[in-house]
């Protein structure tokens, strides 16, 4: 179990210094499965290149990928309603 564990963080490290990356190193940096993955590039959710029967993708566009859908917490979404509220001229 130790050496899969160091096995991972080694790629995990070589994962975050390239720019290019392949399916098996998305996989690794997302934590998602190949089979995911593939389902993304298929309905062209993910961005990607595909180059002589190889997918590709670059590490800053996947990060922005992960980041489109982003969450929000109870506070967030408070405030924004508190916005919404003012922008329209207070309650009536």
């Amino acid at each position: 179990m130790v050496n899969t564990d160091l096995q991972r963080l080694e790629n995990l490290i070589i994962t975050t210094q390239k720019q290019v990356l392949n399916i098996d190193e998305v996989c690794t940096y997302t934590g998602l499965s190949k089979s995911t993955i593939y389902k993304c590039t298929m309905n062209g959710s993910i961005p990607h290149f595909k180059k002589l029967k190889h997918l590709y993708f670059d590490r800053d566009e996947i990060i922005a990928w992960l980041k489109e859908r982003r969450g929000y917490n109870a506070e967030e979404v408070s405030q924004s309603a508190i916005n919404s509220v003012n922008m329209k001229g207070g309650l009536l």
